[in-house]
């Protein structure tokens, strides 16, 4: 295929809707279908929390991580941040009418994922047990 070909397709493939709409979709599911994303939807599903609770009810994110999923999820319209004059000031995170939406799928993912997290991890080990056996080439 020439330059100009591959240019040609390459525009013709920009300018299709079928592929904006993948892109759209991509970059919402890059979004919501991220690990901090999901357990920070989970731990606020039951109501608002402080930033220090939620740190502490999903376990193993870091301070760094769970602030640039938040602000994420407020650049998104899917967390609010209420700020509370008090000393110190007391700051509390809520899902959204809109990231309220998001319990009931992320929970049916969530559910999948337990019902077959046995299964992967069994067809994980199968993998590299195939894998150790074939010969190096």
């Amino acid at each position: 295929m020439s330059v100009t070909n591959t240019l040609d397709t390459v525009e013709a493939h920009d300018n299709d809707p079928t592929h904006d709409h993948c892109r759209a979709l991509g970059t919402v599911l890059d979004r919501i279908a991220d690990k901090w994303t999901i357990m920070a939807v989970g731990v606020l599903s039951n109501g608002p929390l402080r930033f220090n609770a939620m740190v502490r009810e999903i376990g193993g994110v870091s301070q760094r991580m769970l602030t640039l999923t938040l602000r994420n999820l407020e650049k998104d319209g899917l967390v609010t941040r209420t700020v509370y004059p008090t000393i110190p000031p007391r700051v509390d995170y809520e899902l959204t009418p809109l990231g309220r939406t998001l319990i009931e799928p992320l929970g049916v993912l969530s559910r999948w994922a337990q019902d077959h997290l046995r299964e992967m991890e069994l067809s994980r080990a199968a993998y590299a047990q195939r894998k150790e056996a074939q010969p190096m080439m």
